[in-house]
């Protein structure tokens, strides 16, 4: 029988955590659902969990292997999926593991060797997302490049990276992680974007839905440290983003120099190296300084939960600065202001 293993139940959480160590496992930090099958003395001998519209942290004990079990969880997290109404469902695996979950009806997107693969429940869902990127293209945006931006919230930093991307290229696809992982909302971090860059006509947009995810969701429950779970999230996401880009003529993606955050330094370092194999260059680009110091989304939110706002005309466009300046922020201030880290989100 499965049983919902509740984050107050710090026994069965505890249980679960064990079961995935055993099986060379850890617990994700992004988990909003996890269930199990218990034995007869209440120990878990098969778990998995969800993260929005993913899946992950699948596990079986190994003296339990063969009976079904896995295939039984799998089946409980679809129907809470179908509950929440998700019609797509992604999930992340090791390469031995892919078999199983193709014979359940998952189809694989993209993989990095049998370190990670990335699969979802339609058949068609990447093929689609792909088909809607081109009619949302203009038809002459061939040699084009691309940028892929959260902007938690949009900054003058983020706007001199597209303004020169759009200076130096035909047409310029602006993707924006469109997962609800962030302190701004996905519909105003769109907006400002969108708002923001209005004055450059050479600007495709589009929302990446599930298949350009954050470092903030990204699963870690089979990685053994920080930077494996960077290096695997970067090399998916650069064979992920090497099918956008044939599909869209892209052949130049545009990044943000960093130098303060560990993360993303080895991300852009990593996209460098690698990029260039799929036919695609990898621009960094030195990030606008206020009084010597980058302009960053996290400089923002600092700014803000410190209450220091007569900064902000320095650091992000009219814009933004009109929309932190309206009572409509109102709720998302207070949500930085009382946030412990502000910095890392």
């Amino acid at each position: 029988m499965i049983t919902t293993i509740y984050p107050s139940d710090r026994t069965g959480m505890e249980r679960v955590r064990a079961l995935l160590e055993r099986e060379g496992l850890h617990m994700d930090a992004n988990l909003d659902y996890t269930c199990a099958i218990l034995d007869e003395s209440y120990m878990p001998i098969a778990t998995g969990s969800c993260c929005g519209n993913t899946l992950r942290c699948f596990a079986v004990d190994t003296t339990h292997r063969g009976e079904g079990l896995l295939n039984e969880v799998l089946s409980h997290l679809m129907t809470v999926q179908q509950e929440r109404g998700n019609a797509a469902v992604f999930l992340y695996t090791k390469g031995d593991s892919v078999r199983f979950f193709r014979n359940l009806g998952f189809h694989e997107i993209a993989r990095v060797s049998d370190m990670i693969v990335f699969l979802e429940n339609r058949r068609w869902g990447f093929s689609d997302y792909l088909k809607a990127l081109q009619q949302e293209s203009p038809a002459s945006a061939q040699n084009a490049a691309a940028i892929v931006m959260n902007a938690n919230p949009f900054t003058l930093g983020h706007l001199c990276l597209v303004e020169h991307a759009s200076a130096e290229n035909e047409w310029v696809h602006l993707f924006i992680v469109s997962e609800e992982a962030s302190l701004f909302p996905f519909a105003v971090r769109e907006r400002l974007i969108r708002e923001g860059t209005a004055h450059l006509k050479n600007i495709v947009y589009h929302r990446t839905g599930s298949y350009i995810i954050s470092q903030a969701t990204f699963p870690s429950y089979f990685q053994k440290d920080e930077d494996a779970v960077i290096l695997s999230h970067a090399q998916l996401d650069i064979a992920v983003f090497s099918r956008i880009a044939k599909a869209l003529s892209i052949t130049r993606r545009y990044v943000g120099a960093e130098e303060s955050s560990h993360v993303t330094r080895l991300y852009n370092e990593i996209m460098l190296h690698d990029l260039p194999r799929a036919g695609i260059s990898c621009r960094i680009i030195p990030r606008r300084e206020h009084a010597g110091t980058p302009i960053s989304a996290s400089t923002v939110r600092r700014a803000i939960q410190a209450g220091n706002m007569s900064i902000l005309p320095s650091l992000v466009p009219p814009a933004t600065l009109a929309f932190l300046q309206s009572e409509e922020s109102a709720a998302i201030r207070r949500k930085i202001a009382e946030a412990a880290d502000v910095v890392h989100y």
